[in-house]
């Protein structure tokens, strides 16, 4: 019976299941796509969120805090929680890398410095002094040391104040560039004081580091070592961070500067180990060179401690580093696999762990491995390197570091007579001085090889390693080695989406089960495994997590210091045990007869079970009853007991023939090991099937193992052969027609149907045919017209085996599925392609007739007509309804995602995986037949994943209800939200596409919780990369799926009480009610929202105060039936009774409102009358302010729009102009020259112009100037006069003559200023022939006026032209850079002339004042509102051979201002000497009536004003628009009016009178038709002017300060390098003073004059308007060649505060050019002669010499005494006799001087 127990069950289970859906299907499914959620064996705890990118972090283990540093941040959190404590900002700051750093005494620095962000390179906690060291990459790798309890607070100050001696190497500790990197660590040195050993990469000149300069030196850079030992000793400030051994290259490592290209040194980790300080790092060096590829070293170097070494030498001396260090290489990998950059490096034990990456490659899918060396190895290989150094000659396994400044040989010396110590070959001896390389590397396996991986850290559990790689996607991947560091099992989790993991992780040091690491912008707290995940004893230890054990007496998979007994031997599983220590039961007997006697059980566990003695042990049946055990061995591995068994009647009853009884051995109320046995029946089993029935007992079937007697039913059978088969079988027993009887023939039963009824086939005496087929029911009753629908057909003599039936459906046949068959009464067929159609379904069965169903079978087509919604988010769960017709046709239906994803469909949903995005067909196949058209299929769309970014608040009250606003992006594809906290779970609703409201649940207790998101039903679990992506398998990463939680904290509920804390209040009916309450102190936050306030059932309105303190105001009447309201504060699900309103009488209250309302009203009447009087007086003038000012901002900004876009067509016109014209009328060479040389001279010349009035047009007579004529001597001139100006030419060209000639007449005081320029342009006119000459005098001249310049004020030279030698550089610029100006800038500044004039005249001119609308310059500004209309007028001009033209004028403007503009027209571009003026033309104007009227600005129509003669305008003519003027020359001039500008302004008036402001008062009492505004609102006239010209000056400044490839300016060159040249002969270093020498000698001397008079350089008549705007560009110009900053305030003048926004622009562009200069190849003095020979052979015979030759001896003659005396006071010109020359052309020229009517 036992057996054949065991046989049926094995029968029941392997039976298939037929429980498919039936029911017809819905023409509408759901389809959703999930996740599965997995598990993971790490769990992040805490998290730190920094606003900027982190850097370094510190854990300080004794005060439970770490730090971290972020870019211009440093956070002091708390260790266990991860809450901030407190920050310091450190950046950004002003900083430039090529500039000391600030705190450098007497270090200015000369190069611009701008926001620079603050990244931290080294963050190092000394515990012994409580200080943090805190390294950042501003002003050069300054370091300061914090508090360690504060880090808002400085431990020390430095540099210290009044430090004597402050040097760079104290201040640069860091690498200054976020890329580089920098390594340290802090140490105990000789007498406990404490030491910092800092390496940093080299970032000086030759890096990628080093900014874009040319400077001649490097301030921060060449002088700052690799590697250096530093003093931290906060005690002595003085000396903090300096190399603190002496000499200090003693304790330092710095490579040669030439060898620095091929030791690029970029450092990892620093840590020590022992005596000594280990260094990992990369030599990044390149050239393509094998020896130079990146590769992977570890250096070490003995640190000298509190004690010294033996042997070590004096304390106070200390070990040299060069002397200790010794360097080794380490390879990761083969040459086939070689993995060449280390990434991150961590120490564990004997072994050193790194994690290297191929070199060269980076990105998250970056090939990578982990490595393992043995530190006795690197140790070994220390002390046979330098034992082979000392040893063996040549030796190929050691070399010297010959690329190191210190050390005492390039080479290893031999000295095999010395025998070395131990501490001599570790850390070197006095012949061993030198830094040592070995050339052999330490190679090392890959253990772990995974993409990404960039930091480290491994722990030592339980004698197994495990280790935690960190990866560049924000992965952190925990592996568990073998002791053969052969991989066990590895897990994933995903800490950061998106953020790499920092490549330093490091253990709590009070809880080595916490891991800390960093990504780029978060910190974050794991724990390092979650044991509790696993349930069973062979999981947790089939999982080698090597944390994880089984604590038997808990029975659960936890960390050994969590199971309470853990101590105890046998108590904890570890996996070195494995899992066959797990405990097992054994139980004697297993299976026990019902009816046998049995009353104790024997139990034997097996495995590690700790001793027992003394615990309660009971024996659990899982029916509530337990028994208490025996135990027989109370020690060893193994222990036996003993349990009653309970009486049967407290068994469950049998359902069958047997039940199993569970058992569970319980210590001390908890579940150690289980088993179960049977408890089974054989009588009850012919009652279960009746295949075995006993009613004949020659045929019964049962296999028995034994020879007992069994009995069944009364029957008694003998024993039986082992495994003996016996059958029994009853026909009538389950066979109820005929089909069913003659079906058991396959079953071996020789049954027969006869007289209705199966028999025997030995009890039939004859055999009847079987009826025909009966069918009772069929299903599904439709399908498609394709087929292939699974029909069930149910009824009865449907045929004995499934070969005889043939079925049908509307004459296609249906055929039969053999394993779904069941004799007679069912089978299952496929029905075959039909039409469209309903018939019977008809079953044939052979040597039978058919039988037909009542029931019909239509055959449909299908159709899908829409999906909703049409997309979804890629992680699936969205709820698709597909909407169709005869959707629920056929057997079954399945819908196909993409063609490769099935969905099973149950309840009418589908569920399917998710899928990486885009465009998908979704497919619904019915009954297997694929879409083959359209009809059944569409397309779905996945998108981009709902992004959740944060929450808020992060806080709950534990009653709950709190909204939380969940921010993100993407919500419009979610259309389901929950969320679970503390294992309760909300509904949340979708606001908009980025906002979430949930509420939070309740909680019981305060606790810190975490929130997850459920969106679709599909758990949130973040961005990231997926692991295709990372090339990774899609089932290794389902193994540890991570899943995104929310912090969150539950607190207790806020408490409120009324502002007395009373509990009843008083209240009379119709008086407004206003309750104060108060809000316990709490860190809730409660936004104000939150609140509200009941009374009874009346809302109060609330008002806020506080956070603390709010008021409660109910305006209306309270009723109420009852007597006392309560006052209900609910915040969220809280609703919390603070008080009780109680409602009192009405009367009294309402006569005291009565009278109080009334005293109220009167005061409040009287106080309104009074206001509103004042208000409307100030409103109206308000008003009335601010329309005319938003009617003057409308109207400037038409004007500028305006304004600007005629200007640029006018402007676009002109150019065109001058590209057909004769272009720009530039002045010739000589006349440029003149006007340059001689300004007062050159304006005193009259330039009169005669005009002929003949066909050929206007003759005029050309300009001339004194200088430019031929000197001819007169009769009277003797012809000695000739030869004594030749002589004393000669004498010029002597250099020692002209510079003692300079110098005599400069030492006289009559000699004045304007003297000294005469005199330099006249010898500037004499020696142009000879520029080289003249520029070798000239700079002689400088070199003395800089001597004497030096010794006072160096800033103030060339700032005025006080000397010849100022004169004569102003006048070699000109002449230098005429070239330049005509070529490049002449055409911006002509163009910016022609726009100046053309938006002047634009606008009304007062032609007695000169005032404009239109101008930059406040002094000419109009200062009223003119209305003023512009006109076209058609002009001919008689005598000029032109047609007419249409002239553009102002109603507003004179007949003269008219005349002009007509002229201009006429002569467009012509040159100004070659133009009319308007005095000698004629205006006609004819009006149309067949008259002639001739204008004039005065005649007997003008009119009186404020009696003035008002000028006659267009408008007082009424010259209409488009009218008819003609122009004529005047026969001759008239002289009854003179210019507008010089007539009285006490007779005439044009537009306003003068003196405005004495005027105002005068004004203001007449009526006029003109606008009263403010004068000063007009003042937004010139931004209209300058926002309409700033092109053009921009073009004109960009021309100026430019530097053109083809031909850049070789003269400023020259004279810049001179300046620089002379300042480092005087030891000038200050770059202001060497700025403003440069800003003296060009912009100022030359460009401004320039600017200020374009009548030097164009023909062209400069007016006072441009000159007025001109004085504004020029002092815009002069300020941004200004080094200092302009101090504008509210009274500045305007023409500084009209570019005071682009003065700084301006700035950066002067900057930027000198700096060009700068960068120019210097030029040689003999590239200059040429150019000046060149620029002298080019005008040569332009100039009268003679005369100018002969106007120097008139200085000569004058100081005749005095030159002579200079002369023989020098000895130079003494030896060559120039005194006695210099008599002989005075004795020749005496009394025959040239007369000349110049004054030049």
């Amino acid at each position: 019976c036992p057996a054949a127990r065991r046989t049926r069950r094995a029968s029941r289970g392997s039976r298939p299941r037929a429980d498919r859906a039936g029911g017809s299907m819905s023409p509408s499914l759901l389809l959703i796509f999930i996740f599965l959620p997995l598990s993971a064996a790490l769990r992040v705890e805490r998290a730190f969120a920094s606003e900027t990118r982190t850097n370094n972090f510190a854990v300080d283990g004794a005060a439970r805090r770490v730090y971290v540093a972020a870019v211009n941040a440093l956070h002091q959190l708390n260790g266990t929680t991860l809450r901030a404590e407190t920050h310091r900002r450190t950046g950004p700051v002003n900083d430039s890398r090529l500039c000391h750093a600030p705190q450098l005494p007497h270090a200015p620095c000369e190069h611009p410095t701008e926001p620079t962000d603050n990244h931290n390179q080294l963050l190092a906690l000394d515990p012994a002094q409580r200080v943090l060291v805190a390294c950042g990459s501003v002003h050069q790798g300054f370091c300061e040391l914090l508090r360690a309890d504060d880090v808002t607070r400085a431990a020390v100050d430095f540099p210290p104040p009044g430090a004597r001696a402050v040097f760079p190497s104290m201040l640069n500790v860091a690498a200054n560039d976020p890329r580089a990197s920098t390594v340290g660590l802090v140490f105990r040195g000789p007498g406990g004081r404490s030491r910092l050993l800092v390496a940093a990469t080299y970032t000086g000149s030759g890096t990628r580091f080093f900014p874009n300069n040319r400077s001649k030196e490097d301030l921060r850079f060449e002088n700052t070592p690799e590697i250096a030992i530093r003093s931290l000793d906060a005690a002595d400030a003085a000396r903090l961070f300096t190399y603190d051994i002496n000499p200090s290259e003693d304790n330092v490592l710095k490579i040669k500067q030439e060898d620095k290209p091929r030791n690029r040194l970029s450092f990892v980790r620093a840590f020590p180990r022992g005596g000594y300080a280990y260094l990992a790092m990369n030599n990044e060096a390149g050239g393509g060179r094998k020896e130079s590829r990146p590769h992977s070293l570890l250096a070490r170097i003995c640190l000298d401690g509190p004690a010294p070494r033996r042997g070590s030498g004096p304390p106070a001396e200390g070990r040299k580093l060069t002397e200790s260090y010794v360097q080794l290489g380490l390879q990761c990998g083969d040459a086939g696999n070689l993995y060449g950059r280390l990434v991150a490096a961590y120490p564990a034990r004997q072994l050193l762990f790194g994690v290297f990456s191929r070199a060269g490659s980076g990105g998250p899918g970056s090939g990578s491995a982990l490595c393992a060396f043995r530190f006795a190895d690197v140790e070994e290989a220390i002390r046979r390197g330098r034992a082979d150094c000392s040893t063996v000659p040549g030796s190929a396994e050691v070399q010297v570091l010959d690329s190191v400044i210190q050390g005492s040989g390039a080479v290893c010396v031999p000295k095999p007579n010395i025998v070395l110590q131990s501490d001599q070959l570790n850390c070197g001896a006095a012949h061993l001085q030198h830094p040592l390389a070995l050339r052999r590397p330490l190679k090392a396996t890959p253990i772990y090889e995974y993409p990404g991986l960039n930091s480290v850290a491994v722990d030592d559990v339980h004698n197994h390693t495990m280790v935690f790689l960190g990866t560049s996607s924000g992965k952190l991947r925990k592996i568990s080695l073998w002791r053969n560091l052969t991989l066990a099992n590895h897990w994933t989790l995903k800490v950061a989406a998106g953020e790499s993991v920092h490549h330093i992780m490091t253990f709590d040091p009070n809880d080595r089960n916490y891991l800390y690491l960093m990504t780029s912008h978060h910190l974050l707290l794991v724990r390092v495994a979650v044991c509790s995940q696993y349930s069973s004893c062979s999981a947790c230890l089939n999982s080698v997590d090597a944390y994880c054990g089984w604590c038997t007496l808990e029975s659960r998979c936890s960390l050994k210091g969590e199971c309470s007994r853990g101590n105890t031997p046998r108590a904890w599983i570890g996996i070195e045990e494995g899992a066959g220590q797990c405990p097992s039961m054994t139980l004697t007997p297993p299976e026990i007869s019902v009816s046998a006697d049995v009353k104790d059980m024997g139990i034997l566990i097996d495995g590690s079970v700790p001793d027992l003695r003394g615990a309660l042990v009971e024996c659990d049946y899982g029916t509530g009853r337990s028994t208490r055990a025996t135990v027989h061995l109370e020690s060893g591995p193994a222990q036996i007991q003993t349990c009653p068994l309970l009486p049967r009647d407290q068994y469950p009853s049998i359902p069958q023939d047997h039940i199993i009884v569970p058992v569970a051995i319980r210590v001390d109320g908890v579940s150690v090991v289980s088993g179960s046995f049977v408890i089974y029946d054989c009588e009850r089993t012919g009652e279960i099937n009746q295949k075995t029935g006993c009613m004949f007992p020659t045929h019964v079937i049962f296999l028995s193992s034994s020879s007992s007697v069994w009995g069944c039913r009364g029957t008694v059978f003998n024993s039986l052969p082992p495994l003996s088969p016996v059958e029994v079988y009853r026909c009538d027993s389950g066979s109820s027609d005929c089909s069913e009887c003659w079906g058991r023939e396959h079953q071996g039963h020789l049954c027969a149907w006869c007289d209705s009824t199966c028999r025997p086939r030995g009890h039939c005496q004859q055999h009847t045919h079987c009826p025909a087929p009966e069918i009772y029911k069929i299903h599904p009753r439709n399908g498609p017209a394709e087929g292939g629908t699974l029909l069930t057909i149910e009824g009865r003599n449907m045929g004995r085996r499934p070969a005889e039936v043939q079925v049908s459906v509307s004459g296609s046949p249906c055929r039969v599925i053999e394993d779904q068959y069941t004799v007679s009464v069912r089978l299952v067929c496929v029905t075959g392609r039909a039409e469209p159609l309903e018939n019977v379904v008809t079953v044939r069965v052979e040597n039978s007739s058919s039988g037909h169903s009542s029931e019909i079978f239509t055959y449909l087509v299908s159709l899908l007509t829409s999906l909703h919604p049409g997309k979804g988010p890629r992680s699936g769960g969205t709820r698709v309804t597909i909407t169709g017709q005869h959707l629920d046709s056929g057997s079954g239906i399945r819908v196909r995602v993409n063609d490769t994803q099935d969905c099973s469909i149950h309840r009418w949903a589908c569920r399917a995986g998710p899928l990486p995005g885009g465009s998908v067909s979704v497919c619904v196949e019915i009954d297997g037949n694929s879409c083959e058209n359209n009809s059944l299929s569409s397309s779905y769309s996945y998108e981009q994943d709902p992004n959740i970014s944060h929450i808020q608040p992060r806080k709950s009250y534990l009653s709950g209800g709190r909204p939380i606003t969940v921010s993100g992006q993407g919500f419009d594809l979610v259309q389901s939200v929950f969320m679970e906290v503390v294992g309760i779970g909300r509904e949340c609703s979708v606001k908009t596409p980025f906002f979430i409201l949930c509420h939070s649940p309740p909680s019981d207790q305060s606790r810190e919780a975490v929130a997850q998101f459920y969106l679709n039903g599909v758990v949130y679990r973040g961005d990231g990369p997926a692991s295709s992506e990372l090339g990774l398998e899609d089932e290794e990463e389902e193994e540890e799926p991570y899943v995104q939680h929310f912090q969150m904290e539950y607190v207790e509920d806020p408490q409120f009480y009324t502002a007395n804390r009373e509990r009843l209040i008083k209240h009379h009916p119709g008086e407004p009610l206003t309750l104060i309450i108060t809000k316990a102190p709490g860190s809730l936050d409660l936004e104000q929202e939150e609140y509200s306030v009941m009374i009874g059932s009346y809302p109060c309105d609330i008002s806020f105060h506080n956070t603390q303190l709010f008021h409660c105001t109910i305006n209306g009447t309270l009723s109420s039936s009852e007597r006392e309201l309560p006052v209900t504060v609910c915040v969220g699900n809280l609703r919390r009774v603070i008080a009780r309103v109680q409602l009192g009488g009405r009367e009294l209250a309402i006569i005291v409102s009565i009278v109080v309302c009334s005293v109220l009203l009167l005061l409040c009447t009287v106080a309104l009358v009074v206001y509103c009087t004042k208000s409307r007086r100030a409103e109206r003038y308000w008003q009335k302010t601010l329309l005319q000012m938003e009617e003057m901002e409308s109207q400037i900004r038409e004007e500028i729009r305006k304004g600007f876009a005629e200007l640029q067509t006018d402007m676009t016109d002109l150019t065109k102009e001058l590209n057909r014209s004769q272009g720009i009328p530039f002045l010739e060479y000589k006349q440029f020259v003149t006007r340059t040389f001689f300004p007062k001279v050159s304006q005193s010349v009259c330039y009169c112009t005669v005009y002929d009035n003949d066909t050929n047009g206007l003759h005029p007579v050309p300009e001339t100037h004194p200088l430019l004529q031929d000197w001819q001597a007169s009769n009277t001139t003797r012809p000695n006069i000739e030869e004594g100006i030749t002589l004393f030419s000669t004498l010029l060209n002597n250099k020692h003559f002209l510079i003692t000639f300079v110098h005599a007449l400069e030492q006289q005081r009559d000699f004045a200023v304007r003297d000294r320029c005469n005199l330099a342009s006249l010898l500037t006119i004499a020696l142009h022939g000879k520029l080289e000459y003249y520029t070798s005098i000239m700079k002689e001249l400088l070199v003395d006026l800089i001597d004497a310049s030096a010794s006072k004020n160096p800033k103030l030279m060339l700032r005025r032209t006080e000397s010849v030698v100022e004169k004569m550089l102003t006048n070699w610029m000109s002449i230098c850079m005429y070239s330049y100006l005509k070529e490049t800038v002449g055409e911006p500044f002509f163009l910016l002339l022609c726009a100046i004039k053309q938006q002047i005249n634009k606008g009304s001119i007062d032609a007695i004042t000169g005032k404009a609308r239109y101008t930059l310059n406040e002094e000419w500004l109009l200062r009223e509102n003119i209305e003023a209309k512009p006109q076209n007028v058609s002009v001919s001009f008689q005598g000029c051979g032109m047609d007419s033209v249409s002239v553009r004028v102002m109603n507003t403007d004179t007949i003269c201002q008219v005349k002009e503009k007509i002229l201009e027209t006429f002569y467009k571009n012509l040159p100004f000497s070659q133009l009319p003026h308007a005095e000698d033309v004629d205006l006609e104007w004819f009006p149309g009536d067949g008259s002639s009227r001739i204008l004039h600005d005065l005649d007997n129509t003008s009119i009186m004003e404020d009696g003035r003669k008002k000028l006659n305008t267009v408008v007082h003519y009424q010259i209409p628009e488009g009218a008819a003027l003609a122009m004529s020359m005047k026969d001759k001039r008239d002289n009854t009016l003179g210019r507008a500008k010089d007539l009285d302004t006490e007779k005439y008036i044009h537009l306003v009178l003068p003196h405005d402001d004495l005027m105002e008062t005068k004004r203001s009492q007449r009526q006029s038709h003109r606008k009263k505004v403010l004068p000063e609102i007009y003042l937004t006239r010139l931004l209209s002017t300058k926002g309409t010209l700033q092109k053009f000056l921009d073009d004109l400044f960009q021309a100026i300060l430019s530097m053109p490839a083809e031909r850049p300016p070789l003269a400023v060159k020259y004279f810049f390098d001179f300046l620089e040249e002379q300042a480092d002969k005087r030891g000038i270093s200050d770059p202001d003073t060497l700025h403003i020498w440069k800003t003296n000698s060009l912009p100022l001397r030359f460009w401004v004059n320039i600017l200020k008079n374009p009548q030097f350089v164009f023909d062209i008549d400069k007016t006072d308007h441009m000159d007025a705007c001109l004085s504004v560009i020029a002092q815009a110009f002069i300020d941004a060649c200004s080094l200092s900053d302009l101090q504008l305030g509210k009274d500045s003048p305007t023409n500084k505060l009209l570019y005071a926004k682009e003065i700084p622009e301006y700035k950066k562009r002067v900057q930027c050019y000198y700096r060009q200069i700068q960068e120019m190849a210097p030029l040689s003095e003999q590239e200059m002669n040429a150019h000046l020979a060149e620029e002298s052979r080019r005008y040569r015979n332009e100039f009268n010499t003679n005369l100018a030759l002969t106007e120097i001896y008139k200085y000569a003659k004058r100081y005749r005494n005095q030159v002579a005396s200079a002369l023989e006071g020098n000895p130079a010109a003494r030896r060559t006799q120039l005194h006695h020359k210099f008599e002989q052309v005075i004795a020749l020229v005496e009394d025959n001087i040239y007369e000349c009517c110049s004054e030049a």
